[in-house]
């Protein structure tokens, strides 16, 4: 029987990226630290927070747009 199907692929994340993260607890500007099999090292450029996390992003848009948001406001 043919059904829709969602598919995810995990990002291939590489260091250097910028990201934007659109919603859920770790929303917001990133950007990418360290990356291996398992875990992706993210710095956030406003506050300078680092975090490894287990990976769990998947990639949705690439788009051009301002980076860290609101900066120009600053």
């Amino acid at each position: 029987m043919m059904v829709d199907v969602l598919q995810f692929s995990q990002y291939p994340f590489r260091v250097g990226q910028k990201i934007h993260i659109a919603d859920g607890p770790r929303k917001g500007d990133w950007e990418v630290i360290s990356v291996d099999a398992g875990k992706v090292g993210l710095r956030c450029p406003v506050t300078g927070f680092e975090a490894r996390w287990p990976r769990f992003c998947y990639f949705v848009e690439e788009s051009s747009r301002e980076w860290p948001e609101g900066a120009a406001e600053e």
